[in-house]
């Protein structure tokens, strides 16, 4: 069976380690989405050995904590779904009070209408973010 997340990377590839990567998701509305995928199939995160899962949890919070840093949003999202791909990942987004859903989840109706200029102003910083993200990411890893 085909999986997405084994097929190609998920999204813009921000940085990969020996175990798992952290990629950019393409969500409209939603520029500062980033999700931690586990480089092997796994479904579920009770798969993976106590060491694997303290792995994969400390680079969600290292992501979660640059993210904080840099665009000090209202709040961050953390979710673990998998029922469109059921490949183990960890979606981390940054939620602001003038997103569309705010402060509904991502996933359900839109609370008002989307505000262009403010993803606008937000994308533009995604290039410092991820600089840091990545020299956060390989300080952790090393």
């Amino acid at each position: 069976m085909a999986c997405a997340l084994c097929d190609t990377d998920g999204g813009q590839l921000v940085w990969r380690g020996e175990h798992l990567r952290v990629i950019r998701a393409d969500e409209a509305g939603f520029p500062a989405f980033y999700r931690v995928v586990w480089n092997a199939h796994v479904a579920e995160f009770s798969d993976l050995d106590a060491g694997a899962r303290q792995h994969c949890m400390d680079a969600v919070t290292v992501v979660e904590r640059v993210l904080r840093e840099h665009l000090a949003p209202a709040k961050i999202n953390l979710a673990a779904l998998g029922n469109m791909v059921p490949h183990l990942h960890w979606h981390v987004i940054a939620r602001f009070g003038w997103d569309s859903h705010f402060p509904a989840p991502v996933w359900a109706a839109a609370q008002r209408e989307r505000d262009g200029v403010q993803e606008e102003a937000l994308r533009t910083r995604l290039p410092v973010l991820e600089a840091q993200l990545r020299q956060a990411l390989a300080q952790w890893a090393a």
